[in-house]
C-alpha cells in the first residue's frame, strides 16, 4: 500500500512505511496544535508520532510546511463536506445545513480548527480551498433562501463561524463529554431557542462533572457544589 504527497512537479507516491510515517506525523501535529498551538516543538510532534526528528524533516522541511499541510487537509475535509451538502440542498436545504455541520462535528479531530483561530497559512492551495468552500456553502444558502427555509441574512461566514465554535477543542474533558456538549450545541444552533422546539438532546453533563476535569493536576480534587 502506498500513499501520496504533493510535490513540486505533481503528486509523488510514497512507500507504505513512508506514507505511514507521514500520516502519523500529521495526526500528532493536529493533536499538538489543538492542545498547545502551532509553536509546539517539532521534537514533541516527532515523539508523539513515534518517529525521529530526521524522519519528520524528510516529510516536512520546516514548521511552515507542516502547518500548511495540516491546514490544507482540514480545508479539504470542509470542502468535501460542503459540496456533499450542496448536492442535497435543492431538495432539502435545512437537512443540507445540518449534514454540513454534523459532518464536521463528527470529524472535528481532523480539523485542528483550520477555519477560525487555527493554523494560519498563506499556502495558495489552502487559500483556494477557502474560496471553494464559500462557493459551495453559498449554493446551499441560495437554495434555502429560494425555498424560504433559511433566514435571508444567513451567510457562508455564519456557517463557518458556527463550525469553528462548535468544534473548538475541549482537551481537558473526556471525549464522551466533549462529544455530548458539541452535539447539544449543534442542536441549539439548528433549532434556535424557540420554546416549541421538539428536538431531543442527549443528557447534558452537570456543571460539577465538567468543572471536575478543569482542575489543575496538583490542585484540589473536590469541586464545591
Amino acid at each position: 500500500m502506498t500513499g501520496s504527497t504533493p510535490g513540486r512537479h505533481g503528486t509523488q507516491r510514497l512507500r507504505a512505511d513512508a506514507a505511514r510515517n507521514r500520516d502519523q506525523i500529521l495526526a500528532a501535529a493536529r493533536t499538538a496544535f489543538r492542545e498547545s498551538g502551532t509553536a509546539v516543538p517539532l521534537d514533541e510532534i516527532a515523539r508523539r508520532a513515534g518517529v525521529n526528528i530526521a524522519t519528520l524533516y524528510r516529510r516536512f522541511p520546516d514548521r511552515d510546511a507542516l502547518i500548511s499541510q495540516v491546514a490544507v487537509d482540514g480545508f479539504t475535509l470542509v470542502l468535501d463536506t460542503a459540496r456533499a451538502a450542496a448536492k442535497t440542498a435543492q431538495t432539502d436545504p435545512l437537512t443540507a445545513v445540518e449534514n454540513f455541520l454534523q459532518g464536521l462535528v463528527d470529524n472535528r479531530d481532523l480539523l485542528a480548527l483550520p477555519l477560525i483561530g487555527g493554523p494560519r497559512t498563506n499556502d495558495p492551495h489552502a487559500l483556494e480551498l477557502q474560496r471553494e468552500i464559500a462557493v459551495a456553502l453559498e449554493e446551499v444558502l441560495t437554495a434555502g433562501r429560494a425555498r424560504k427555509a433559511l433566514r435571508p441574512d444567513v451567510t457562508a461566514v455564519d456557517l463557518i463561524t458556527t463550525v469553528a465554535l462548535i468544534c473548538r477543542p475541549l482537551p481537558h474533558l473526556p471525549a464522551q463529554q466533549a462529544t455530548t456538549l458539541a452535539t447539544r450545541h449543534l442542536g441549539v444552533v439548528l433549532d434556535g431557542l424557540r420554546p416549541e422546539c421538539t428536538r431531543t438532546l442527549p443528557p447534558a453533563p452537570t456543571h460539577q462533572e465538567v468543572t471536575a476535569h478543569l482542575v489543575a493536576a496538583d490542585g484540589p480534587t473536590d469541586v464545591p457544589e
